[in-house]
């Protein structure tokens, strides 16, 4: 499974790469799989909705 990671783009950055500013979930290789997001917390859920956290089982 592909780990992802919440990063912020900046409007220098954006405008270079032809994408709005704001917050985008990321693969480790640095494409992006889910954005904008107006915070890093929405992101961050939109994570853990892509990719759930892995729940542990107590033996």
């Amino acid at each position: 499974m592909q780990t992802l990671s919440p990063r912020h783009v900046k409007t220098e950055e954006a405008l270079r790469l032809g994408v709005e500013s704001g917050w985008y979930a990321i693969k480790v290789s640095g494409t992006f799989v889910s954005g904008p997001h107006g915070s890093e917390g929405d992101c961050r859920r939109k994570i853990d909705e892509i990719h759930p956290p892995v729940v542990k089982k107590k033996y």
